[in-house]
Protein backbone atom coordinates (compact mmCIF):
# COMPACT_ATOMS: atom_id res chain seq x y z
CA UNK A 1 0.00 0.00 0.00
CA UNK A 2 1.71 3.08 -1.10
CA UNK A 3 -0.21 6.55 -2.11
CA UNK A 4 0.16 10.77 -1.93
CA UNK A 5 -2.03 12.71 -0.74
CA UNK A 6 -1.33 16.97 -1.12
CA UNK A 7 -3.17 19.31 1.07
CA UNK A 8 -4.22 22.36 -0.80
CA UNK A 9 -4.39 26.60 0.40
CA UNK A 10 -6.34 27.83 -2.40
CA UNK A 11 -5.94 31.71 -1.28
CA UNK A 12 -8.54 34.03 -0.68
CA UNK A 13 -10.90 32.74 -3.67
CA UNK A 14 -10.24 34.91 -6.48
CA UNK A 15 -8.21 32.16 -9.03
CA UNK A 16 -5.77 34.60 -10.03
CA UNK A 17 -4.64 34.53 -6.56
CA UNK A 18 -4.28 30.80 -6.78
CA UNK A 19 -0.71 29.65 -6.36
CA UNK A 20 0.88 27.84 -9.49
CA UNK A 21 2.09 24.94 -6.83
CA UNK A 22 -1.29 24.50 -5.79
CA UNK A 23 -2.69 24.70 -9.33
CA UNK A 24 0.04 22.27 -10.59
CA UNK A 25 -1.44 19.52 -7.46
CA UNK A 26 -4.61 20.08 -8.57
CA UNK A 27 -4.30 19.59 -12.30
CA UNK A 28 -2.25 16.03 -11.61
CA UNK A 29 -4.74 14.86 -9.34
CA UNK A 30 -6.93 12.67 -9.48
CA UNK A 31 -9.60 13.56 -6.51
CA UNK A 32 -10.30 16.24 -5.20
CA UNK A 33 -11.60 16.63 -1.66
CA UNK A 34 -12.64 19.60 0.28
CA UNK A 35 -15.78 21.25 2.35
CA UNK A 36 -18.56 22.10 -0.47
CA UNK A 37 -18.12 25.86 -0.19
CA UNK A 38 -14.21 25.55 -0.97
CA UNK A 39 -14.71 23.77 -3.84
CA UNK A 40 -17.67 26.13 -5.26
CA UNK A 41 -14.51 28.09 -5.34
CA UNK A 42 -12.40 26.02 -7.59
CA UNK A 43 -13.21 26.72 -11.62
CA UNK A 44 -14.67 24.31 -13.49
CA UNK A 45 -11.77 23.41 -15.97
CA UNK A 46 -9.56 21.73 -12.57
CA UNK A 47 -12.62 19.76 -11.52
CA UNK A 48 -13.72 18.46 -15.13
CA UNK A 49 -12.50 15.09 -15.21
CA UNK A 50 -11.33 14.78 -11.65
CA UNK A 51 -13.63 12.77 -8.80
CA UNK A 52 -14.82 15.01 -6.56
CA UNK A 53 -16.00 14.74 -2.99
CA UNK A 54 -17.32 17.19 -0.88
CA UNK A 55 -19.31 17.54 2.52
CA UNK A 56 -20.64 20.36 4.93
CA UNK A 57 -19.00 22.43 7.65
CA UNK A 58 -18.66 19.88 10.48
CA UNK A 59 -17.48 16.53 8.20
CA UNK A 60 -13.79 17.78 8.25
CA UNK A 61 -12.84 14.42 10.22
CA UNK A 62 -15.01 12.34 7.23
CA UNK A 63 -13.85 13.71 4.60
CA UNK A 64 -10.09 13.37 5.60
CA UNK A 65 -10.43 10.02 6.13
CA UNK A 66 -11.88 9.91 2.83
CA UNK A 67 -9.50 11.41 1.15
CA UNK A 68 -6.56 9.20 2.79
CA UNK A 69 -8.81 6.00 1.84
CA UNK A 70 -8.44 6.96 -1.72
CA UNK A 71 -4.97 8.04 -1.89
CA UNK A 72 -4.09 4.34 0.09
CA UNK A 73 -5.74 2.96 -2.92
CA UNK A 74 -3.54 4.57 -5.60
CA UNK A 75 -5.74 7.55 -6.16
CA UNK A 76 -3.84 10.77 -6.57
CA UNK A 77 -5.65 13.17 -4.20
CA UNK A 78 -5.73 16.41 -3.19
CA UNK A 79 -7.35 18.03 0.11
CA UNK A 80 -8.46 21.70 -0.47
CA UNK A 81 -8.76 24.71 1.92
CA UNK A 82 -9.27 28.01 1.72
CA UNK A 83 -6.52 30.18 2.65
CA UNK A 84 -3.35 28.58 3.98
CA UNK A 85 -3.62 24.46 4.67
CA UNK A 86 -1.63 24.96 7.45
CA UNK A 87 -3.59 27.70 8.83
CA UNK A 88 -6.97 26.65 10.64
CA UNK A 89 -7.47 24.22 7.98
CA UNK A 90 -6.72 20.73 6.90
CA UNK A 91 -2.75 20.27 7.04
CA UNK A 92 -2.94 19.79 10.41
CA UNK A 93 -6.01 16.98 10.66
CA UNK A 94 -4.62 14.96 7.67
CA UNK A 95 -1.25 14.97 9.52
CA UNK A 96 -3.35 13.81 12.91
CA UNK A 97 -5.30 11.31 10.70
CA UNK A 98 -2.36 9.91 9.21
CA UNK A 99 -0.45 9.37 12.76
CA UNK A 100 -3.98 8.40 14.08
CA UNK A 101 -4.05 5.63 11.20
CA UNK A 102 -0.70 4.42 10.97
CA UNK A 103 -0.01 5.48 7.31
CA UNK A 104 3.05 7.64 7.96
CA UNK A 105 5.52 5.10 6.31
CA UNK A 106 2.64 3.71 3.58
CA UNK A 107 1.86 7.76 2.01
CA UNK A 108 3.58 10.81 1.25
CA UNK A 109 2.05 14.06 2.20
CA UNK A 110 2.48 16.71 0.75
CA UNK A 111 1.28 20.52 2.09
CA UNK A 112 1.30 23.20 -0.79
CA UNK A 113 0.98 27.04 0.78
CA UNK A 114 -1.79 29.07 -0.02
CA UNK A 115 -2.36 33.05 0.36
CA UNK A 116 -3.83 33.06 4.09
CA UNK A 117 -6.74 35.07 4.81
CA UNK A 118 -5.25 37.29 6.91
CA UNK A 119 -2.79 38.84 4.51
CA UNK A 120 -5.56 39.14 1.53
CA UNK A 121 -7.10 41.27 4.38
CA UNK A 122 -3.93 43.06 5.36
CA UNK A 123 -3.58 43.78 1.49
CA UNK A 124 -7.00 45.30 1.65
CA UNK A 125 -6.75 47.53 4.58
CA UNK A 126 -3.16 48.86 4.02
CA UNK A 127 -0.44 47.60 5.79
CA UNK A 128 -1.30 46.85 9.65
CA UNK A 129 0.44 43.68 10.29
CA UNK A 130 4.12 45.61 9.92
CA UNK A 131 4.79 44.78 13.16
CA UNK A 132 4.23 42.16 15.32
CA UNK A 133 1.29 40.60 15.31
CA UNK A 134 -0.98 37.94 17.32
CA UNK A 135 -3.94 35.40 15.73
CA UNK A 136 -6.45 34.06 17.78
CA UNK A 137 -9.53 32.13 15.99
CA UNK A 138 -12.79 32.83 18.60
CA UNK A 139 -14.36 29.47 17.42
CA UNK A 140 -15.07 27.88 20.67
CA UNK A 141 -16.15 24.56 18.44
CA UNK A 142 -12.58 22.84 19.11
CA UNK A 143 -11.02 24.98 21.74
CA UNK A 144 -12.23 26.22 25.14
CA UNK A 145 -13.84 30.13 25.54
CA UNK A 146 -11.73 30.14 28.42
CA UNK A 147 -8.40 29.57 26.70
CA UNK A 148 -9.71 31.88 24.17
CA UNK A 149 -9.95 34.75 27.04
CA UNK A 150 -6.71 34.19 28.02
CA UNK A 151 -4.96 34.78 24.43
CA UNK A 152 -6.78 37.56 23.69
CA UNK A 153 -5.86 38.63 27.03
CA UNK A 154 -2.56 38.46 26.70
CA UNK A 155 -1.97 39.33 23.28
CA UNK A 156 -3.80 42.77 23.50
CA UNK A 157 -1.80 43.21 27.56
CA UNK A 158 1.61 42.89 24.76
CA UNK A 159 0.30 45.25 22.35
CA UNK A 160 0.61 42.76 19.68
CA UNK A 161 -1.98 44.13 16.59
CA UNK A 162 -4.60 41.33 17.05
CA UNK A 163 -6.23 39.43 14.06
CA UNK A 164 -9.61 37.54 14.66
CA UNK A 165 -10.49 34.37 12.83
CA UNK A 166 -13.70 33.52 12.96
CA UNK A 167 -15.30 36.55 14.84
CA UNK A 168 -18.80 36.15 14.88
CA UNK A 169 -21.46 33.34 13.83
CA UNK A 170 -25.30 32.91 14.49
CA UNK A 171 -24.65 30.62 17.24
CA UNK A 172 -21.89 32.87 18.68
CA UNK A 173 -22.72 36.43 18.69
CA UNK A 174 -21.57 37.60 22.73
CA UNK A 175 -18.04 36.16 21.36
CA UNK A 176 -16.90 39.02 20.06
CA UNK A 177 -18.55 41.75 22.07
CA UNK A 178 -16.93 40.23 24.76
CA UNK A 179 -13.16 39.68 23.34
CA UNK A 180 -13.17 43.73 22.16
CA UNK A 181 -14.15 44.47 25.89
CA UNK A 182 -11.12 42.75 26.61
CA UNK A 183 -8.75 44.43 24.44
CA UNK A 184 -10.37 47.72 25.09
CA UNK A 185 -8.87 47.45 28.74
CA UNK A 186 -5.76 47.89 27.39
CA UNK A 187 -5.78 50.11 24.42
CA UNK A 188 -8.24 53.07 23.68
CA UNK A 189 -11.42 53.40 21.93
CA UNK A 190 -10.01 55.40 19.19
CA UNK A 191 -7.35 51.98 18.24
CA UNK A 192 -8.03 51.27 14.30
CA UNK A 193 -9.92 48.34 13.29
CA UNK A 194 -10.25 47.48 10.31
CA UNK A 195 -13.28 44.41 9.17
CA UNK A 196 -12.68 42.40 5.77
CA UNK A 197 -15.53 40.89 4.39
CA UNK A 198 -15.24 37.96 1.96
CA UNK A 199 -11.28 38.97 0.85
CA UNK A 200 -10.96 38.88 -3.35
CA UNK A 201 -14.50 37.35 -3.39
CA UNK A 202 -17.96 38.21 -4.76
CA UNK A 203 -19.39 40.61 -2.15
CA UNK A 204 -16.09 42.02 -0.46
CA UNK A 205 -16.33 44.35 1.66
CA UNK A 206 -13.67 46.82 3.16
CA UNK A 207 -14.50 48.55 6.83
CA UNK A 208 -12.63 51.07 8.88
CA UNK A 209 -13.76 51.47 12.12
CA UNK A 210 -12.42 52.34 16.01
CA UNK A 211 -12.50 50.05 18.69
CA UNK A 212 -15.25 51.60 20.60
CA UNK A 213 -17.17 52.35 17.28
CA UNK A 214 -17.42 49.05 15.09
CA UNK A 215 -20.93 47.52 14.57
CA UNK A 216 -20.98 44.27 15.75
CA UNK A 217 -23.83 43.24 13.93
CA UNK A 218 -21.68 44.13 10.52
CA UNK A 219 -18.75 41.39 11.55
CA UNK A 220 -20.07 37.32 10.20
CA UNK A 221 -18.02 34.07 9.84
CA UNK A 222 -16.95 35.19 6.43
CA UNK A 223 -14.94 38.13 7.96
CA UNK A 224 -11.29 38.96 9.27
CA UNK A 225 -11.02 41.48 11.82
CA UNK A 226 -7.74 43.54 12.52
CA UNK A 227 -7.33 45.50 15.72
CA UNK A 228 -4.43 47.85 15.96
CA UNK A 229 -1.31 47.91 18.44
CA UNK A 230 -0.79 51.43 20.12
CA UNK A 231 1.11 52.52 17.17
CA UNK A 232 -1.39 51.95 14.45
CA UNK A 233 -3.08 54.95 12.70
CA UNK A 234 -5.41 55.69 9.81
CA UNK A 235 -3.53 57.26 6.80
CA UNK A 236 -5.65 59.42 3.88
CA UNK A 237 -4.64 58.71 0.24
CA UNK A 238 -6.20 58.86 -3.37
CA UNK A 239 -6.92 54.93 -2.69
CA UNK A 240 -9.08 56.32 0.59
CA UNK A 241 -8.13 55.88 4.55
CA UNK A 242 -5.82 53.03 5.23
CA UNK A 243 -4.42 51.25 8.33
CA UNK A 244 -0.63 51.41 9.05
CA UNK A 245 1.61 49.98 11.67
CA UNK A 246 4.52 51.57 11.17
CA UNK A 247 7.84 49.30 11.64
CA UNK A 248 9.90 52.31 13.03
CA UNK A 249 11.79 52.92 10.32
CA UNK A 250 11.12 56.78 10.78
CA UNK A 251 12.41 56.44 14.33
CA UNK A 252 15.94 55.01 13.39
CA UNK A 253 16.56 56.27 10.24
CA UNK A 254 14.38 59.07 9.44
CA UNK A 255 11.76 59.23 6.87
CA UNK A 256 12.08 62.53 5.09
CA UNK A 257 14.12 63.69 1.88
CA UNK A 258 13.24 61.80 -1.70
CA UNK A 259 11.60 63.24 -4.97
CA UNK A 260 8.02 63.72 -5.08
Amino acid sequence: MSGRITVVGLGPGDPSLLPPLARAALLRSQAIVGYKGYIELLEQDILAGRQVLSTGMTGEVERCNAALDLACSGVETVVVSSGDAGIYAMAGLVLELVEARGLAMALEVEVVPGIPALCAAAALLGAPLMHDFAVVSLSDLLTPWELIERRVTAAAGADFVIVLYNPRSGRRKDHLPRALALIAAHRPGTTPVGLVKRAYRLGQEVILASLEGLDVEAVDMQSILVVGNSATRLVAGQSGLRMLTPRGYAGKYGLSGGEA
